[in-house]
């Protein structure tokens, strides 16, 4: 039987018990920052599959070293168990028409499932990576979470890593080039007061209108692609109150290093010209992904060749690729190629109203399994 043959065949006598898996995580709360339960079950499940050497990280990372000599050149996979959203109570997901309907089901949840049963694949059935290999569950790739799984990844075998692959998204595309990005948590605060008796007094929630209608004056740079959104504000205490303090997070996101400078020194100018008016305003630095860094274009080109190769075996599509912010930042930024991509078909994510198809993962789990496979005999 041939590779191809096999693995289809694994793919498709699994499927039935890969949806299963898939509804168990999604049950399984996993906001940013508070992986636990669910990093502690993909560890249970790991071991129980015979997956020897797996260990949680001080990141909440799961990490399984395979058959690695703890000298020379490391390959990652990884996929993140966190979800964008803060809910700790479980979801319960819903199958419907050919579909399963929950938050984060498609990201990164079924790919987190593909992976481990990438996993356990190799492991039934003895294979050998040709070097040193290194799969991650990693934790916070979402929102906040500020990359924290990946940069400690990085931090801990970044002098060892030669190439780096997050299953994330679908098999529609691959993100091949980083989009950095700056976050922050901008806070105004006023005297206040009554909104009839103290008339007049300075209102946070006017200041902070204020700023942001001056910070969307910014004319982003001509050259790549930058962005700028203001995603959250809050502030004020009743409609009789004349608002003491208003916050809101802002971000901006580039696919150039100097862009993002220049669109930093704008916010920081444009901060300081408001606190000279004697306003009070507060800065915190909330997130900083970084751009693409200094990679060899040889070997980026190698790991796109596998996935365009392992996308167009299974759909006959020939696959481009895209910008964008994923775990890949980190390693990115240090000149280590890496790329992105996913198993399913879906909609929705980063929504409340996120599926996938579940008749796309008999296609998406042979895509990942074949790229997988080709760094093992």
């Amino acid at each position: 039987m041939s590779q191809l043959a096999e693995i289809k065949q694994y793919c498709m006598e699994n499927h039935e018990e890969l949806v299963e898996f898939i509804l168990t995580l999604c049950r399984i709360p996993a906001p940013s920052h508070f992986e636990d339960a669910r990093a502690a079950f993909v560890l249970e499940w790991l071991y129980k599959n015979r997956a020897e050497g797996a260990y949680v990280d001080d990141a909440k990372n799961v990490i399984l070293p395979m058959f690695d000599s703890g000298t020379g050149p490391l390959k990652v996979y990884m996929a993140h168990t966190d979800t964008v959203f803060p809910d700790t109570t479980p979801f319960e997901p819903v199958v419907k028409d050919g579909r399963i309907h929950c938050p984060a089901v498609g990201d990164d949840t079924t790919n987190l499932a593909q992976m481990l049963f990438a996993i356990r694949y190799l492991i039934k059935t003895g294979k050998r990576p040709k070097g040193n290999v290194l799969f991650v569950a990693n934790s916070c790739e979402e929102g906040l979470g500020n990359l924290k799984g990946s940069r400690k990844v990085m931090e801990d075998f970044g002098h060892r890593v030669a190439e780096f692959t997050t299953f994330d998204g679908s098999y529609t595309t691959y993100v091949d080039h980083s989009v950095g990005s700056r976050r922050y948590e901008v806070t105004i605060t006023t005297e206040g007061g009554h909104s009839y008796g103290a008339f007049g007094n300075r209102n946070a929630i006017h200041y902070m209108a204020s700023l942001i209608d001056t910070l969307y004056t910014l004319k982003v740079p001509k050259e790549g692609k930058s962005t700028y959104n203001v995603g959250i504000i809050e502030g004020g205490t009743s409609v009789n109150t004349i608002a003491q303090q208003c916050k809101m997070l802002f971000e901006y996101r580039s696919d150039r290093r100097e862009n993002l400078a220049s669109m930093d020194a704008f916010f920081h100018k444009t901060i300081e010209a408001y606190r000279a008016m004697g306003i009070g305003v507060t800065v915190e630095l909330v997130g900083d992904r970084p751009c693409m860094g200094d990679v060899d274009p040889a070997m980026e080109q190698k790991l796109r060749d596998r996935v365009i190769k392992a996308i167009k075996d299974h759909t006959g599509n020939v696959v481009t690729g895209t910008s964008g912010s994923t775990d890949c930042n980190i390693p990115h930024s240090m000149g280590v190629p890496a790329i992105c991509f996913g198993g399913y078909l879906g909609a929705g994510a980063h929504t409340r109203e996120e599926y996938i198809e579940m008749e796309s993962l008999k296609t998406g789990m042979p895509i990942i399994l074949q790229y997988v496979l080709d760094d093992f005999n």
